[in-house]
Parts: structure tokens; C-alpha cells; sequence
């Protein structure tokens, strides 16, 4: 009787797990679609690419929708501003956001719980209402049409979000270490860079991901900031392809992949790091 209910028992887990399997597959169907008709698009010659009834694999693959996405005037200048732009806004927000999120977890000062909430306030308000504000601040400031106001401009929308996430990873790390470290004749500033920056690589590089996707990403902010068509970036620059005379999808997927792609290696070079980060940091908070 007991082996019998034990087999029904494997057999019901058994199928419990292909329900959820399949439930995942479909999922993960349903989501990448979008981005494998992308692709094949891209691959599509323009004869196929507005074909009825649709095809889902081109029958001649070309990669001529790559060399004129690549061969417009501003691709180059336009990948190197959001290169830029999206390693300067990293760069500075992990630099800042660290020192801040250590201090919020390691010391005790007045109006510190005050401080997290208006970190969490600071996410809540939404980007449009700030165009115009941040634009007139930047203009008499003489930042208008440059990267380095950009950079400025990402730095107050990611910063928040990467103190936040950080404070979490730097918690859960036991300040024994730090105490340790400081007895064996470290320093606070020696304590922190040996053993808490080797602690903290997976929140860093989690936290650095969403700062590298949103400065990437980001269309608005640039478009109204930027208006050299040589120093904007390539969310920007996707907009070429659609004209008074129509849309070319074939040069738009072509280049909405190129710009997808090095996020896409970015992110599967790291993604053990991102995992563990994320684990880490929701241990505490």
C-alpha cells in the first residue's frame, strides 16, 4: 500500500512539474516572439518583409539591411554617445551610490530614516513632469546639447535606485569583517576596499545592469537635451529610418537589433553575478 501511494504521489509531482514546464515554455514563447520577429526582420529582404501570409523564416537571408542601417551618416558618432553616456552614468552612479549606500548601512546619523524615504519618493515621480525643469536648469547652466549634461541628468534618475538596492547588499555583509580587518591595522577607507568591495562584486554588477539598461534605453530625456544629430544616441537614431515616404522596417530591425546587442552581451556575460546579486541582496533590507 505504501509503495502504491508513494508511486501516485511521484507520479502526481511528475506532473505537476510538466504543467509548469510547459507553462514556462509557452511563457517564454509568448515573450521572446516579439524579439525573434525583430530578428527575422532584420534578415528579411524588402520583398519579404510586408509579404501576406507572413513567413517565419526568410527563404533569401541578406544581410544588406545591416550595411545601410550601418552605413547611415550618424551611426558611429551615435554609438559612441551612447557608449558614453551609458558607461559615464554606470561609472558615476556605482561610485556614489556605493559610498552613500555604505554610509546609510554602517553609520547613525540624524534624519538618516528620512534620507531612505526620500530616496523611495524620488522613484515615484514621474520622468515627463521634470523635462521642462531639468531643461531650463540645464540651459542656464550652459549643459544643453552635451553628453556630460546627460550623464548629470541619468545620474539623478539611477542614483536612487542604486543606493537603495546597494544598502541591501552592504547589510547583509557582517560588519565583523570591517571590524576585523580594522584591528588588524586597516583603516575605515582600507577595511571597506578590501573586504567589502570583493563582498559586494554581485551587487554591483546587478545595480550596474538597470543603470546600463536605462541609460541605454532612454529616449525622451535625450531627444529634448540633445539636438547635434552627431551626439545623439541610438534610440534616437532609430528614428531615421521612418520618413514622409514611409518606414523602412528592414533598416529599422536591422538597427533595433544593433542596438539591443550590446546589452544582450552585457548581460550574458554577467549574468552568475546578477543572480547571486539578487539573492544576496534580498536577504536583508
Amino acid at each position: 500500500m505504501s509503495r502504491a501511494r508513494t508511486g501516485r504521489r511521484a507520479a502526481g509531482v511528475r506532473r505537476r512539474r510538466l504543467r509548469y514546464d510547459l507553462l514556462g515554455l509557452f511563457t517564454a514563447a509568448v515573450l521572446g516572439f516579439p524579439v525573434y520577429w525583430m530578428v527575422l526582420t532584420a534578415f528579411r529582404p524588402a520583398t519579404e518583409i510586408l509579404s501576406l501570409p507572413p513567413e517565419f523564416w526568410p527563404s533569401r537571408p541578406t544581410l544588406g539591411n545591416f550595411a545601410r542601417a550601418m552605413g547611415t551618416e550618424t551611426f558611429w558618432p551615435n554609438v559612441r554617445s551612447s557608449v558614453v553616456i551609458g558607461v559615464g552614468t554606470v561609472l558615476v552612479s556605482l561610485l556614489v551610490g556605493t559610498l552613500a549606500a555604505f554610509a546609510l548601512a554602517r553609520f547613525r546619523f540624524a534624519g538618516r530614516k528620512a534620507f531612505v524615504v526620500v530616496i523611495l519618493t524620488v522613484q515615484m515621480i514621474p520622468l515627463a513632469a521634470l523635462i521642462i525643469p531639468v531643461y531650463l536648469l540645464l540651459n542656464d547652466a550652459g549643459l544643453t546639447d552635451s553628453l556630460a549634461g546627460v550623464i548629470l541628468v541619468y545620474l539623478v534618475f539611477t542614483l536612487p535606485f542604486t543606493v537603495w538596492m546597494l544598502h541591501g547588499f552592504i547589510v547583509a555583509i557582517p560588519a565583523e569583517l570591517e571590524e576585523a580587518a580594522m584591528v588588524d591595522g586597516c583603516g575605515r577607507l582600507g577595511a571597506f576596499t578590501r573586504v567589502v568591495l570583493p563582498l559586494l562584486a554581485p551587487g554591483l554588477v546587478a545595480t550596474s545592469v538597470f543603470a546600463m539598461v536605462q541609460a541605454w534605453n532612454e529616449y525622451v530625456l535625450v531627444y529634448v537635451l540633445l539636438s547635434t544629430p552627431e551626439k545623439q544616441t541610438l534610440s534616437i537614431w532609430l528614428v531615421s529610418f521612418q520618413t514622409s515616404f514611409g518606414t523602412d522596417y528592414g533598416g529599422l530591425m536591422a538597427g533595433a537589433t544593433l542596438t539591443a546587442l550590446p546589452v544582450v552581451v552585457f548581460f550574458l556575460a554577467v549574468q552568475r553575478k546578477i543572480a547571486a546579486g539578487l539573492a544576496t541582496g534580498a536577504v536583508k533590507g
